[in-house]
């Protein structure tokens, strides 16, 4: 769910920032206010895209502390497992590297 959540955020931030250079590039070619209300318009967009962009962060940041707050409850919890997992994940990681 954080994944897709994710990922339309930063299709949101890439389109926004698609905007924002579509009409920085259309008011290259215009004078007056029609310029300024275009490259206003342009700025406007990018601080939507950097606010969302922070909002992601901030959100990854959240869920990144919760799996590790819980990871951190399940190894306490199951010392012996976690030893094992992790013995497993490195008996793997050096078959693998042994084979390269």
């Amino acid at each position: 769910m954080l994944e897709s959540n994710l990922k339309a955020v930063n299709d949101d931030v890439k389109k926004l920032i698609n905007d924002a250079q579509a009409l920085f590039l259309a008011a290259a070619d215009l004078t007056g206010d029609k310029a300024e209300e275009m490259r206003n318009r342009g700025m406007r967009l990018l601080d939507r895209a950097v606010l969302a962009a922070q909002g992601a962060q901030a959100n990854a940041m959240v869920a990144g502390r919760e799996m590790a707050d819980s990871a951190e409850v399940y190894v306490r919890e199951n010392p012996w497992r976690a030893l094992a997992a992790a013995a497993g994940v490195g008996f793997l990681a050096g078959v693998i590297l042994a084979k390269k």
